[in-house]
């Protein structure tokens, strides 16, 4: 064995390594720059009745209300959470929606319940949600069923 060879097999351990550890980097180094993805309804979307679910890939986001109380839970954690109210003439309302127990869970009083609480009522609605630079928005219509 020649000592170029001695050489590789000295130095080849520490290049993976290094290697390794800058692959890692790399990707999240990318996860992190910011991108808007766009959530679509999963269905029919009834947010009164608990029956809402937007979707991206594997993303989930179940919005429902109670009692005046919009909730929002998500299979991943959020950083923030925004539900805006578009009426007939695009005049827009902003709810930042607050963390309940966890950063799956987030929630704030709104209009919505009195806006669309009769059988066939129907509204339009806006989310948008950070998770680490990346931005997931949605606008979509709620309208109740029963």
């Amino acid at each position: 064995m020649n000592r170029h060879l001695k050489a590789a097999f000295m130095v080849a351990p520490f290049l993976a390594i290094l290697g390794y550890v800058g692959a890692d980097y790399y990707g999240e180094s990318v996860a992190a720059r910011a991108k808007i993805i766009q959530l679509a309804p999963e269905g029919h979307c009834d947010i009164i009745n608990k029956s809402c679910v937007l979707k991206s890939g594997e993303f989930k986001v179940n919005i429902s209300d109670e009692a005046g109380v919009t909730e929002v839970n998500s299979t991943f954690p959020l950083d923030t959470a925004t539900l805006f109210l578009v009426d007939k003439h695009d005049k827009v309302t902003a709810y930042p929606l607050g963390m309940k127990k966890s950063p799956y869970y987030w929630r704030s009083k709104t209009q919505l319940r009195s806006l669309v609480s009769n059988k066939g009522d129907s509204y339009k609605l806006r989310l948008i949600i950070k998770i680490k630079g990346g931005q997931y928005i949605s606008e979509f219509y709620t309208q109740t069923t029963k």
